[in-house]
């Protein structure tokens, strides 16, 4: 057999791979309801009320409530209907959705210019998305829980602490995972769209004028007519879409299908109903502007309703909280982040993670937030820069892609005259939203800028650390030659040497050859590369090559939500040609000291930052999935 010849394996160019989810339609749609469509389903609670209160005193005048429901009407029609439902779902990387898997879709079809701006570009929005990851659960929780105060005044010192234990048992009950949360939360999400879409209907029928808003007319004339608070009002008005970015980000979880489903036949008609109730409400009754979602129920009801409201807003923060969880995956697969536990959650979607490490996190900002703010009115200032953000680079990212396709498809061409005018939209509603920088939007920039700062030294560190490292390894043809030389003394047993580099020897077994001055009778080394893609089907993932008697070299590929379970792949390695048993094969790996020596490369501070995340990061053998008692360190010194 000639040295280097493949026994097995598929180029990346032909992977697949399935995108369906596992179970019926009814139930994913359940599932959906209770998780993806939480944060929009209760932007109703606060973001009619919010246009009011930018508007100010004219608020109760009838062209302006007409305006202001047309503004929301057509701002969800277009943004989240037309745009992510429509559009954006449509560009999911085989199943996986979020603005990591867009860039990575857009970085692997190849067909765009500047790869590495792209890429700085998904990292931004992956990190603006992290930043409003800490401010949805808390401006949620506290909007709902302030509706006792209409029941009566004594509990609003009740406010803050009943808002705080909420969100931790919200953060306490990620582990079960999103597919029990779904389950747990679908049916009470049913109920509150429902309600609240009665509650709309109820005052539409009693003054169907209320209807005329649907005509753009009223939008374009408000904004024509109120020059000076047509920012303010605008950013109001972005509060109703801002659960479009964590509608696209949770795609994984449930597929695209039952997401369009629940979407046209529950969310988008009760969220309509609901708006256009509280407008027709204002046009009714001018004192409803202090609180129009609560003032639709009857006195009786209210209680009620803020217990359904409180119950609403923990799912909400769900859908964010969710989407972070699978975009931390996605980042971790693609090198972005130091290695961190990531518990699967379910056994039929694999989309479905929980990262304590993150939750911990999420939960001490959210807390601070809300202890910090005290109410919804205060965080409603700091809400929504970080999502717009996060929204306008999925728009451009997305005309890359169908850029990118239009000039072999005619489809995707039609698509993008579509996209372009979208993406204009998103850039209009982040110039209303800049004025909420120093009213608190600070804060999930802020957030979202340690996240990138620290993924970009994180890449950084990795690239500078690899680069000396492999100017330690050897060629095969050099490492056969020096065991020609000077042989070894051969011991029995398999050895499996783990690396990052597909071609040359590993550092760690010419170690143990310089060193011990032993070769095990069956040395495998075994290199683990991430693909751009989700998932890698099953018959393209090894590659098996028997290089010399003693050598064999096993090369896995895997998408960047899978994980890499290193003996479960060695088995697979041995049904496909591997002439060795690995059930007791001993794993070696590197453990290298970082210290920082030289002043080239990267900043100081920059180095630092990456020594602290490399030495906090998760042990390699516990991320690989290899039992501890089967594991050898083989260490030495990498300056950087």
């Amino acid at each position: 057999m000639n040295m280097g010849e493949p026994l097995s394996g598929a180029p990346v160019e032909r992977y697949g791979g399935s995108t369906r989810h596992a179970g019926p339609m009814h139930l994913l749609a359940l599932g959906a309801l209770g998780v993806v469509f939480g944060d929009i389903g209760t932007s109703p609670l606060y973001a009619f009320k919010t246009c009011l209160q930018a508007a100010g005193a004219i608020a109760s005048e009838p062209a302006v409530v007409l305006g202001l429901l047309s503004l929301i009407f057509w701002a969800i029609t277009l943004v989240v209907t037309v745009k992510y439902v429509g559009l954006v779902l449509r560009a999911d990387n085989r199943g996986e959705g979020g603005v990591l898997a867009l860039t990575a879709l857009v970085v692997m079809e190849g067909r765009a210019r500047h790869p590495v701006l792209l890429a700085a570009l998904g990292l931004a929005g992956c990190a603006f998305f992290y930043g409003d990851g800490t401010i949805t659960p808390a401006v949620s929780v506290l909007s709902a829980i302030e509706g006792l105060e209409l029941a009566n005044p004594e509990f609003a010192k009740a406010v803050l602490p009943l808002s705080v234990i909420v969100l931790l048992f919200l953060f306490a009950a990620q582990r079960r995972g999103t597919g029990s949360i779904g389950r747990l939360f679908g049916p009470v999400m049913l109920v509150w769209f429902l309600v609240i879409g009665v509650l709309g209907l109820v005052q539409i029928v009693q003054h169907p004028r209320v209807l005329a808003a649907i005509n753009p007319w009223y939008a374009m004339m408000f904004l024509l007519t109120h020059p000076a608070i047509t920012l303010a009002v605008l950013a109001a008005v972005f509060l109703s879409v801002t659960g479009g970015e964590a509608l696209y980000a949770d795609l994984g979880h449930f597929g695209r299908r039952p997401i369009r489903l629940v979407w046209y036949m529950l969310v988008w008609p009760c969220l309509v109903l609901n708006y256009f109730g509280q407008g027709a409400l204002v046009l009714s009754d001018a004192s409803a502007v202090e609180n129009p979602f609560y003032m639709l129920a009857p006195a009786p009801l209210l209680i009620p309703l803020v217990l359904l409201a409180t119950f609403a807003t923990i799912i909400a923060s769900q859908a964010v909280i969710s989407g972070v969880f699978s975009m931390t995956q996605q980042a971790l697969q693609l090198g972005f982040l130091p290695r961190m536990k990531v518990l699967q959650t379910s056994a039929d979607a694999i989309g479905q993670v929980y990262v304590p490490a993150v939750n911990a996190a999420l939960c001490a900002a959210t807390v601070g937030l809300v202890l910090s703010f005290k109410t919804s009115d205060n965080l409603a200032g700091a809400y929504g820069i970080a999502v717009v953000c996060t929204m306008l680079i999925t728009s451009l990212l997305l005309d890359v892609l169908l850029n990118g396709r239009g000039k072999t498809d005619r489809t995707s061409r039609m698509l993008l005259a579509l996209a372009l005018p979208l993406g204009a939209v998103d850039l209009v509603f982040l110039t209303s939203n800049i004025e909420k920088i120093p009213q608190g939007g600070w804060f999930p920039l802020t957030c979202g800028l340690i996240v990138f700062v620290t993924m970009r030294s994180w890449m950084r560190g990795r690239t500078v650390v690899t680069e000396q490292m492999r100017r330690q390894e050897r060629s095969v043809q050099g490492f056969l030659e020096e065991i020609a030389r000077t042989p070894p003394q051969v011991v029995p047993g398999t050895a499996v040497f783990l690396s990052s580099n597909s071609d040359g020897v590993p550092r760690t077994l010419a170690r143990n050859v310089r060193y011990n001055g032993v070769l095990h009778a069956h040395t495998v080394l075994m290199s683990v590369v991430t693909e751009r893609i989700p998932r890698v089907p099953r018959g393209g993932r090894l590659k098996v090559s028997h290089l010399a008697p003693q050598l064999w070299r096993v090369e896995a590929h895997v998408g960047f939500m899978e994980r890499a379970d290193v003996p479960r792949l060695m088995r697979e390695a041995e049904r496909l040609g591997l002439a060795c048993r690995t059930d007791n094969a001993t794993y070696f790996l590197g453990r290298d000291d970082i210290i920082v020596a030289s002043p080239r490369g990267m900043a100081r501070w920059r180095k630092r930052l990456f020594l602290i995340m490399a030495r906090n990061a998760e042990f390699a053998g516990a991320h690989f999935g290899i039992p501890p008692e089967r594991i050898i360190e083989l260490g030495g010194q990498v300056q950087i």
